[in-house]
Formats: structure tokens, C-alpha cells, sequence
């Protein structure tokens, strides 16, 4: 696949970079360009983000930069076997647990709840810092919710980071999270009060939350221009029916 004039390869993190010079100069600076397309496309184009970190994959595979990248690549693109498989490979070569919570989700992917459950009693838990125990937490959660267990998902994001107002990068999807877990379970006023602290912790816009609250308050938006090409079909319409009574007044 093609790459843009403009990425040289320099712009990957440092880390990676070291992790690459156990490769060819050439070979290296090829491997780091598509990694630097996987990170530029991911969001917005994640199937091409996932064919360049396939092309990655293909040319350093033991490199556990690029075995991550190829993980996150497929699990953007819900392709949650092939995730797991390229995170476990990460984490066999790296020996960290970074990846423990989206190990998790992949299994709530492949919809294997109860073993991602059981990965959230793993030891392996305590081993992450605060911002991976809290995406534990929410994983946690969610598979509660796709076994039907609402009020435990509740009391499962019951924490004191979800109570704590001081608001960190978890925060935002955290209350959101909670909120709509009380909705699902019918305590719409306790969702509505979650749903306005999440838009407080959201500074950048991660989560739909302003939306949700909209839409408790009975808030509708309306299409400015759509309403004034309903209008003028109107308009027209009335004009064409006025035509007619008019073409059958003259008839007479």
C-alpha cells in the first residue's frame, strides 16, 4: 500500500524505535512508516489501518511493537481473534499486562463473557496501574451486562474513582458508563444525574454523553435545512394544487 511523501518513519514513539533497530536499517525504517499509517488511520479509517499493520506484521512479526499495533488494528475493526492472538503475542514477548483489559474485551467480543470475568478476578489485575484497573472495571461491567446481570454491572462500576470529583482521563467514559448501565436498568433520574457529570468530565468529546442528556430532557434537534426543503416541497405542493383550481376555474 501506498504511503504518503510526508511520513518519514520518525514519527513513532522512541520506544518503538528501539524496538526496531534489531532489524535491517531498511527494513526497519519500511516497518516503522506503515506503523506510523497504522496510528494515523485507526480512528477514522480502521480497515486500513489494519491492512497497513498486516503489512507490518508481515515484515517484522517479531517485533512486539508490531505485534501490538496488528492488535489494535484488528480489534478496531472487531476482528477480536485475531486481536487476542496479536496481545498475547505482544504480551509473551514484552512480559507486561498492558494489554490485560482489552485481552478481556476481546473475549466479551468472541462473546465469552464468563471468561473475561474471570480475568477480571486475575491476579494480573493488580499488577496494572490506575488507568488499566478502571478500563478492568469497565470490561467487567459490560460483561455483566451481556449475561443480563444489570444491577451487578452497577455495582460493579461502583468505585471511588467513579465517586471521586477530581477528574482524570478515565473519568469521562467511567460515568458514562455508570449512566447508562441505571438507564438500562430503568433509574432514569440517577442516569440523568450520571449522564450530566460525565459531559462535565468530557473535555474532548470521547463519549456521547451531551446527547444521551438531550435526549432524557426531551431535547429534539432539528435539521435546519431539511426542515426548509420540507417547507419549500410545501410550498410547491400548494402551488401546484392551487394551479390546478385555478386551469379548472377557467374550463368553467
Amino acid at each position: 500500500m501506498p504511503i504518503p511523501e510526508d511520513v518519514t518513519g520518525d514519527e513513532i514513539d522512541k520506544d518503538v524505535r528501539q524496538e526496531l533497530q534489531s532489524l535491517p536499517k531498511t527494513l526497519a525504517e519500511d516497518v516503522a512508516k506503515n506503523l506510523v499509517m497504522v496510528a494515523r488511520l485507526i480512528d477514522e479509517e480502521p480497515e486500513r489501518a489494519y491492512a497497513y499493520s498486516r503489512i507490518a506484521l508481515r515484515l517484522a512479526s517479531r517485533v512486539a511493537a508490531v505485534r501490538e499495533a496488528a492488535g489494535f488494528a484488528a480489534y478496531a475493526t472487531q476482528k477480536y481473534a485475531e486481536a487476542l492472538a496479536e496481545f498475547r503475542a505482544a504480551r509473551r514477548m514484552t512480559g507486561t499486562v498492558e494489554l490485560w483489559p482489552l485481552m478481556a474485551d476481546c473475549e466479551r467480543g468472541l462473546g465469552r463473557p464468563e471468561k473475561a470475568l474471570d480475568m477480571a478476578g486475575a491476579p494480573e489485575v493488580q499488577k496494572l496501574d490506575k488507568a488499566g484497573q478502571v478500563e478492568m472495571r469497565l470490561v467487567a461491567a459490560g460483561a455483566r451486562r451481556d449475561m443480563g446481570q444489570l444491577d451487578a454491572a452497577i455495582v460493579t462500576l461502583q468505585s471511588n474513582e467513579l465517586a471521586s470529583n477530581s477528574v482524570q482521563p478515565w473519568t469521562a467514559r467511567l460515568r458514562y458508563a455508570y449512566a447508562d448501565a441505571l438507564l438500562a436498568a430503568g433509574r432514569e433520574g440517577e442516569a440523568r444525574e450520571w449522564f450530566a457529570k460525565a459531559v462535565e468530565a468530557d473535555r474532548d468529546g470521547s463519549t456521547d454523553a451531551s446527547d444521551r442528556l438531550a435526549e432524557l430532557d426531551g431535547v429534539e434537534f432539528m435539521d435546519a435545512l431539511g426542515e426548509d426543503e420540507d417547507q419549500d416541497d410545501a410550498d410547491t405542493a400548494d402551488r401546484d394544487e392551487q394551479g390546478t383550481q385555478d386551469d379548472g376555474d377557467h374550463k368553467d
